[in-house]
C-alpha cells in the first residue's frame, strides 16, 4: 500500500505569518488538530498542532492574536512522495515520533497527508495483509514512547 492510497487529499494549511489565533480557529472549525504551514507556493515549510499552540500561549505570554505560527511551528518538516509504501511511511513515523506525515508532489508541492489515523482506517477495513499489523503495532508504540524520564514522573 502506498501514501496516495492512504492519504487524506484535503489538507487544512495556514502560513507563518499568520496568527495563532488564526491557525487555532482553522483547527477548532476544521476539527483537526494540526495544521501543514505551508509557503505561497504550497510548499511545506512547518508544522504547527494544537498543543504548540496551547504551549506557545503559556510560554509567550501574550494573545494569541499578537503571536505568529512561526513563532510555535515545528520547523522541521518531513515529507513523503504519493508512491512512498507504507513500510517507509511507518519507519519515518517512528524514527521522527509523528503521526502525520505531509505527501509532497516531484517539485515539492503539497497534496497530501498521512496521519496514524488514516494507517489504523485502513488496517481496520482495507486491503492491509495481516502480517502488516504487528509492524503498525510498533509504529504506534515508538510514536507515543515518552521522550524522556522527567515526563514520565509526572
Amino acid at each position: 500500500m502506498m501514501a496516495e492510497a492512504l492519504m487524506t487529499r484535503t489538507v487544512y494549511t495556514c502560513s507563518p505569518e499568520d496568527s495563532l489565533e488564526q491557525a487555532t480557529r482553522i483547527m477548532w472549525e476544521s476539527d483537526v488538530g494540526c495544521l501543514v504551514v505551508t509557503d505561497v507556493e504550497n510548499k511545506p515549510v512547518g508544522m504547527i498542532t494544537d498543543r504548540d499552540v496551547a504551549i506557545a500561549a503559556y510560554t509567550q505570554g501574550v494573545p494569541l492574536r499578537d503571536s505568529r505560527v512561526a513563532s510555535a511551528m515545528a520547523q522541521h518538516v518531513l515529507t513523503c512522495a504519493p508512491n512512498t509504501p507504507l513500510g517507509e511511511l511507518e519507519i519515518l513515523m517512528r524514527g521522527a515520533q509523528i503521526r502525520r506525515l505531509p505527501v509532497v508532489d516531484m517539485r515539492s508541492k503539497l497534496m497530501g497527508i498521512v496521519t496514524l489515523g488514516d494507517i489504523a482506517r485502513n488496517a481496520q477495513s482495507g486491503p492491509l495483509h495481516m502480517t502488516e499489523i504487528p509492524g503498525l503495532a510498533r509504529t504506534f508504540a515508538a510514536i507515543t514512547e515518552r521522550r524522556c524520564a522527567a515526563s514520565a514522573a509526572q
